[in-house]
């Protein structure tokens, strides 16, 4: 693996936390796998063959409505990890992963892993780390539908897709490539008043629009309007 990718794997929360056994062990087993742009890396039934880590480009985590639109809940970009659920709970994959654009990933394969946690079942920890970083997220996304104005949700979804939904160490990247489309699908409203919140933002210098991309001017008043304390 390329110098580059092993400095970026190292600013990943999950990873950089695991021991440095461990750390080398799925390096050495670890495998990189190119997807073109809609190709899918798995399907939602799909049985589990391992788990991923982006390192180029963009994967849209989702499912098929009834009317057989993709409906996209997360894009997760470099350094990201996915496809740990179906390893704890032993069912086919609940979602599709498919590449948004040309992809490169890590894959680390589902033989290597039950072989892993088999040998040394402290790994188990880690994996269950791993996963409940995705279950806060999806808590705190319940809790805002519940809670929250469309400003205040709209804020704190493109605060989670800034923190990699928990896998950035910082902030570094604050440009995000997704269209008002995908993120009216993420929030579960019209595209028009994702625009009318947007353009609203913009008006308030937090962000800039542009085509099929957002640029967060702001990240502390953009945290200030989600209402929950800075850490």
């Amino acid at each position: 693996m390329e110098e580059k990718y092993l400095v970026e794997l190292e600013k990943n929360s999950w990873f950089s936390k695991l021991p440095s056994h461990f750390q080398n062990v799925l390096l050495k087993h670890a495998v990189t796998l190119s997807v073109d742009k809609d190709q899918a890396v798995f399907y939602s039934g799909d049985v589990f063959d391992g788990i991923y880590a982006v390192l180029e480009g963009a994967i849209g985590l989702g499912s098929i409505n009834i009317e057989g639109k993709e409906a996209v809940s997360a894009i997760v970009e470099p350094i990201v990890w996915f496809g740990e659920i179906s390893l704890v709970d032993e069912q086919p994959r609940s979602h599709h992963a498919i590449a948004c654009k040309k992809s490169l990933l890590l894959h680390i394969p589902a033989q290597f892993i039950y072989k892993l946690v088999a040998e040394q079942p402290a790994f188990w920890f880690h994996i269950s780390q791993l996963m409940s970083q995705k279950l806060r997220y999806v808590f705190l996304e319940l809790f805002s539908i519940q809670t929250q104005t469309m400003q205040q949700r709209l804020a704190q979804r493109l605060l989670f897709i800034l923190q990699g939904y928990g896998n950035h160490l910082v902030i570094k990247n604050r440009t995000i490539q997704l269209s008002q489309e995908q993120l009216s699908q993420m929030l579960m409203c019209s595209r028009q008043t994702i625009n009318q919140e947007l353009q609203q933002l913009e008006k308030m210098n937090i962000l800039k629009i542009a085509f099929k991309q957002i640029e967060i001017l702001d990240v502390q008043r953009l945290h200030q309007l989600t209402g929950v304390p800075l850490h």
